[in-house]
This record gives C-alpha cells, structure tokens and sequence, in this order.
C-alpha cells in the first residue's frame, strides 16, 4: 500500500487495531455477540490503512457518534460505566489525532482518481 506519511500511517494501523480490540471488548463485557461493531471497526481499519484523502474524517465522525451519544448515560450511571468513559476518552484523543496530527493528515493524501495504482 503506497503510502506519504510512513509515522501517520503507523499511528493510523494503531488507532485501527485499538478499534478491532475495543469491538471485541465491547462483546465480552457487553455479554453479547455484536458482528456490526467488528465488521465497522475492520471497515475502518482499512479505509485508514488506505490512506484515502478525507478518510480520517470519516473515521473520526464514525468514531465520535457512539462517543456522543453514549457519553450522558456513561457519565449518570458511574461508577458501572467507568470503563465505558475511559474508552471515551481514548476515542476523543483517536478523534483529535487524526483531524489535528499533521503526520496523520500527510497518510491521508492518497488521491480517489489514482485508487487502482495505491496496491502496487
């Protein structure tokens, strides 16, 4: 995979993996067997990887969305969502790294048009 930014996509494959693992975590401690959850953070993962301009937006908005909606509950029920809130917070610093980080930001300059030649 062509990448511009070899440190942004080393933090972008570490942000993807935190995903796959919060997913899997999150069907452990939930007590349940959440596919859709896994099947996003993967989509994720390799839409990241991909380098694609404007993916970490994407992403980041992906990841913001359960953040926020979950972020009042989490916050009323403590300490039984404590857990739920330090995964919180680590999404917010994965949100505000691949909007801000400028090595990020350099991974994700891969051109839409030029898609076919970025698994050379």
């Amino acid at each position: 995979m062509k990448t511009n930014n070899v440190k942004g996509r080393n933090f972008v494959v570490i942000i993807g993996a935190y995903l796959i693992v919060k997913a899997v975590l999150n069907m452990i401690i939930g007590g349940g067997f959440n596919i859709t959850d896994l099947i996003l953070a993967v989509i994720c993962f390799f839409a990241m990887f991909s380098g694609l301009q404007y993916l970490n937006y994407a992403t980041a908005v992906v990841i913001a969305i359960p953040v926020i909606s979950h972020m009042l509950y989490n916050i009323i029920h403590l300490p039984g969502t404590l857990i739920y809130l330090i995964e919180a917070f680590i999404d917010v610093g994965a949100i505000i790294l691949l909007v801000t980080n400028a090595d990020i930001k350099g991974h994700f300059t891969n051109k839409w048009s030029e898609i076919s030649s970025l698994f050379k």
